[in-house]
């Protein structure tokens, strides 16, 4: 098998690890990027088990410095990126009129910067090999709303920021696309609704329920399905796709 090497970020924990684990029957070589080290070792360990080598990338890419990391150790232990998978950043769901500068400023800082940086840092690499990059916003993007206002800014501008990327790539060789998941069931998604149930005087699974209905969808997205779209973008029959934003949500957002 001819060596491909990806990055993926947010690869502790749902969409991120599950995109992780899925590249393992593709690529020779995951690179693992995320704050906890110790969620780290828990991907691969199932990366390893299919028989895929990984390197494991403890960092903070809202600093510079950690983005320099991500790409010089990378380059160090396979010599090559083909591919690069920006999961990493959870922006507070907070209301507009509740959330400070501070909030809004590590928010982005993470999940937009960060993967910009991540992007600029890696496209010398990604053009030598033909490679991709796939931002993940988030469809919020689509449908902003008071009550998580900097989520659907911050995914917003990921989705022009890929736009400019995949711009470029034209002239370069690089693929860039987006793709923006909907209500997927993870711990982050565990989180926000453990708080709105407690904000409407809800239980767990009354909140669980209640939320899909309001939402008009027939159940939660699980991360593997979300995985699998980005495996197809990143294949080779997806190779002339090309500065699109994918929408995967149940059916959420409703209009066209």
């Amino acid at each position: 098998m001819k060596t491909k090497i990806a990055i993926v970020t947010g690869a502790s924990a749902g969409i991120g690890r599950a995109t992780a684990i899925r590249l393992a029957k593709e690529f020779t070589g995951i690179v693992l990027v995320a704050r906890q080290g110790n969620e780290l070792e828990k991907t691969a360990a199932e990366i390893n088990a299919i028989g895929t080598e990984t390197l494991l990338i403890p960092a903070d890419l809202r600093l510079v410095e950690s983005v320099d990391q991500v790409i010089s150790q990378t380059t160090e232990k396979f010599g090559r990126i083909d591919a690069l998978v920006n999961v990493a950043g959870a922006v507070p769901q907070i209301h507009l009129f509740d959330m400070t500068d501070e909030q809004w400023n590590d928010g982005a800082e993470m999940k937009l910067h960060g993967a910009r940086r991540l992007a600029i840092k890696a496209w010398p690499f990604l053009k030598e090999s033909n490679g991709s990059i796939v931002f993940i916003s988030g469809n919020s993007a689509e449908s902003p709303k008071p009550g998580f206002a900097a989520v659907a800014t911050i995914n917003a501008a990921i989705c022009a920021l890929s736009k400019a990327f995949a711009e470029q790539g034209i002239i370069d060789g690089v693929q860039v696309n987006t793709v923006l998941p909907g209500p997927v069931m993870s711990n982050r998604r565990i989180g926000f609704l453990e708080k709105w149930s407690k904000a409407n005087n809800l239980s767990m699974e009354e909140a669980k329920q209640q939320f899909l209905q309001e939402a008009h969808i027939g159940r939660y997205g699980k991360p593997e399905e979300v995985a699998d779209l980005i495996a197809y973008m990143l294949s080779p029959g997806a190779k002339w796709l090309i500065g699109t934003a994918i929408r995967i949500d149940g059916g959420e957002i409703k209009g066209i």
